[in-house]
Order: C-alpha cells, then structure tokens, then sequence
C-alpha cells in the first residue's frame, strides 16, 4: 500500500467516509491544473466532493460537469508547419 493509500485510508476512516475514486479526483485535478491554473485544482476538487455529496450526485457525472467547464485546449500546430526548420535556422 503506497503512502497515498495508507493517508487516505486513515482520513476516510476517520471522518467516517466511504472510499474515494482516487484516480477521478486525481484526473480532474490535473485537467484543471493544466486547463485553468495550478491553483485551482485542490479547490476544485473540494467542489466535486461537496457537490456529489450534498446532491447524492454521481462523482462521474460532477467531474463531466466540471470539465465541460474547462476552456478548451490550444489547436496543435499543422504537421508541415512542425517539419520545417525554425526561420533562424533555414537563414544559416
């Protein structure tokens, strides 16, 4: 069992709190890092569990909720664009 599982165990036990999804919870902070600020990630996450909590609501179905929030990814550049030299080295 990995420090992570024996911490949660032991606060779950605790508050007298079933098993969390951990891998949701993780997922959704990473999205959230990554898509908002690094910030928000634990804060949000404190949302999920409120929200599903205090609606009976599924986790899932709060974390899609959530990350349809999010603001959509940057498109990546177009292949032909990426194989071509930077303009400092085609100048050389």
């Amino acid at each position: 069992m990995s420090t992570l599982d024996e911490w949660l165990a032991t606060v779950q036990e605790s508050l007298r709190l079933p098993a969390a999804d951990t891998e949701l919870v993780l997922d959704l902070a990473r999205d959230v890092a990554h898509g908002v600020t690094r910030t928000a990630a634990p804060l949000t996450t404190y949302l999920l569990g409120f929200a599903a909590a205090r609606s009976s609501a599924d986790p899932a179905a709060v974390a899609a909720q959530i990350r349809a929030l999010l603001p959509a990814a940057p498109a990546a550049p177009a292949a032909a664009a990426e194989s071509e030299p930077p303009a400092s080295l085609a100048e050389q």
